[in-house]
């Protein structure tokens, strides 16, 4: 067998990001919050898995092994004891290089028996070496019109304009030690937000402040962690974090979500987290964990209609961009206190095989939700409270993980998710999915597997497969059938659709890649420029397919080529567009450099195309490429020494049929956008 070029200390590989996120993210789109899947990714780079301690839900979070692998591994483990080395994992069935390659860059071999770290808390401290600050800056370099002189509109009043400056500000500090301690905050000044100190709007100085202290295994106490935090457990109908990534190329092992307990949250999106207290403690085979979190939320008030009559107390719906920038949105900050309190319990087999857990949320907020009533909205949530209940499976027979959940919210809506993963040969995987969210379910933290953006009005069964039928070819495909119950925005009918996807990856060597893919999506819409009284549905198809092929061209440099492309059709009309990307990556140890060369053609919004784009760590680009015209970006990166490196990165996107970009105060009045952003971090 071919050795891996790796040793005990062998240093930390780099991972291949791009690679890994076109595998799991194979077809963005805009309704994904990439950013938080991606930080959830790097903190598990940054903080890999020790693979003595490292439980079958933490390996299953990398969605790298399959069950058949994941089986052979616990089987060693539990054989042989604690891995003496990462060459280990060629001795166990199963792992081939490619998958030791892939999974290098999120696990290490640690002792964590004899060998264990005892030194008081204040010293391992002082000795983590993975202890940094970060420090961002981006602009775009064009004046957009919020940053314009104001002028008077109709009305005779002075039309609105961002406060701040056109720069974005990031900072990041960040000390940890898997399965130990971790203490950080993140803060940032978006662009066209101002940096003050004003309590009576509720900002401090920085626009958004995040932060968080945890320490994890003291006793029976398996987790603390005081300030920002995500919780994930069962299949997420109740509670989900950021790392669940659905359909994509990867057929199998992201439908599934894994019970990961508590994770310190350090992303700048500004919703969709728990501000407070949570604790997890071991008792036996059962781990309770209570938290609370009380947290401001975005919400416009209505102002009162006369000087004699106070403002209603209710909001029409949260803001969840995060933006300041406008008189208008600073007076939105903050002007909802929610508090959420729940529980989760999770009991284990002793044979690791068996879970089952239960969840309880409850949530309360200052002041009531009073939705616009519209025909498809009047069973979603309109009220000051809710409250979620959930009951949880897992359960492992040979190659076989079934799982499911199912939970009730308050008003009686109910959801249920069940399937398995399944590694029915060596070469053959297979997944099922079967999920029915009635219309009235409200979970307001859950992110099930799903066709719609939230976890409501969906009847779905999911099939998955992936075959190697040689060791160099990887077929995969999916098929989802799913039905809307009751009416959706711009649906105005019960209506179903499917969708399904196929892809193929040849991998000759090691280092050159090519696949090809193929994505179709049909779901009924209302007719476009209907003139009649009645909306009625008409079906709307959009396919997509991709051509991408990795190869070095020399020692130091890497070539990436891409072509994609997609149409959309409605009522009989077709539409098309297109891209062609060309990537370089120059690798000359301490200096790297990534360049793009776009070229775009779409015939409009629905043809727009998605393409993930190196950027500087802890960032995550996948602009929208809508229109004619070119994209191209330059990022070079530099490590000083040990301790310090820096990032620079400037990209531009030029337009042929464009005189202005973007509508109201993101407005430019010119034909292209630049951007440059620059990034430093420090290893203390």
């Amino acid at each position: 067998m071919a050795a891996v070029a790796f040793s005990q200390e062998y240093p930390k590989k780099e991972i291949n990001i791009d690679a890994f996120v076109q595998e799991l993210f194979s077809q963005q789109e805009e309704d994904i919050d990439y950013e938080d899947l991606y930080e959830s990714l790097f903190q598990l780079y940054a903080h890999p898995l020790n693979l003595n301690t490292a439980s079958r839900d933490e390996l299953a979070s990398t969605y790298i092994l399959s069950e058949e692998q994941l089986n052979h591994f616990f089987s060693y483990r539990k054989v042989n004891g604690n891995l003496l080395s990462i060459y280990e994992l060629q001795a166990i069935p199963g792992f081939d290089l490619p998958t030791i390659y892939k999974l290098l860059p999120f696990v290490e071999i640690r002792d964590g028996g004899l060998q264990q770290d005892n030194r008081p808390l204040w010293e391992r401290i002082k000795a983590e070496p993975t202890h940094y600050l970060l420090l961002r800056y981006d602009q775009v370099l064009e004046t957009k019109k919020g940053y314009t002189p104001a002028d008077t509109n109709s009305t005779g009043e002075l039309n609105q304009r961002y406060l701040g400056s056109p720069g974005r500000l990031y900072a990041r500090y960040r000390i940890s030690h898997s399965k130990d301690f971790s203490f950080g905050f993140t803060a940032e000044k978006d662009a066209g937000e101002q940096l003050t100190f004003q309590p009576s709007t509720r900002r401090y100085g920085t626009d958004f402040f995040s932060f968080h202290a945890m320490l994890q295994n003291k006793g029976r106490w398996k987790n603390i962690t005081i300030g920002d935090y995500q919780i994930q457990a069962g299949q997420g109908l109740a509670v989900s974090s950021g790392f669940a990534v659905g359909k994509g190329a990867e057929t199998i092992t992201t439908i599934r979500r894994n019970n990961l307990g508590t994770r310190p949250y350090t992303s700048v999106l500004e919703y969709g987290f728990f501000r407070g207290i949570a604790a997890t403690y071991g008792f036996k085979q059962v781990d309770i964990t209570a938290f609370y979190s009380n947290i401001r939320r975005d919400a416009h008030l209505p102002a009162a209609t006369d000087t004699l009559t106070e403002a209603e107390d209710y909001y029409t719906s949260l803001q969840t961009t995060g933006f300041h920038r406008t008189p208008s949105e600073i007076k939105a900050k903050g002007n909802v206190a929610e508090q959420s309190a729940g529980t989760n319990v999770l009991y284990q087999h002793a044979s690791k095989n068996l879970q089952i857990g239960g969840t309880f949320l409850h949530t309360l907020f200052s002041s009531p939700l009073a939705k616009r009533p519209s025909s498809y909205n009047q069973f979603e949530f309109n009220d000051r409270q809710n409250y979620i209940a959930a009951i949880n499976y897992s359960y492992v027979w040979q190659n076989f993980n079934f799982f499911g959940e199912t939970a009730s919210s308050q008003g009686g809506g109910t959801g249920l998710i069940t399937g398995f993963v399944s590694s029915l040969t060596p070469k053959l995987e297979l997944a099922m999915v079967y999920r029915t969210y009635s219309k009235s379910f409200h979970s307001l933290y859950g992110n099930a597997f799903g066709e719609n953006t939230r976890n409501a009005n969906e009847k779905a069964l999911y099939w998955g497969i992936k075959l190697q039928p040689i060791r160099k070819i990887t077929l995969a495909a999916y098929y989802d059938r799913f039905s809307f119950p009751w009416l959706k925005y711009r649906v105005d009918a019960p209506s179903q659709g499917y969708e399904y996807l196929g892809r193929i990856t040849y991998k000759p060597t090691k280092t050159i890649m090519l696949y090809a893919q193929f994505r179709q999506e049909s779901k009924a819409m209302n007719q476009a420029d209907n003139s009649t009284a009645i909306d009625f549905l008409v079906p709307a198809h959009r396919r997509n397919f991709l051509f991408n092929i990795d190869y070095p061209a020399a020692k130091y440099i890497f070539l990436k080529s891409r072509v994609q492309g997609s149409s959309f059709r409605q009522d009989n009309v077709p539409t098309f567009g297109y891209a062609i990307i060309q990537d370089l990556t120059l690798d000359l140890g301490k200096w790297k450099a990534s360049t793009r060369f776009a070229l775009f053609d779409t015939d409009n919004y629905d043809n727009r195309q998605y393409a993930y784009e190196k950027d500087v760590l802890y960032a995550f680009s996948i602009p929208a490429y809508d229109g004619r015209g070119t994209r191209k970006y330059l990022l070079v990166q530099y490590q000083v020494n040990r301790k310090l490196e820096l990032w620079a990165r400037y990209s531009r996107t030029a337009y042929r049929n464009k005189n202005s970009i973007s509508s109201g105060l993101e407005e430019i009045e010119a034909s292209h956008r630049s951007e440059v952003k620059m990034q430093v971090r420090y290893m203390f």
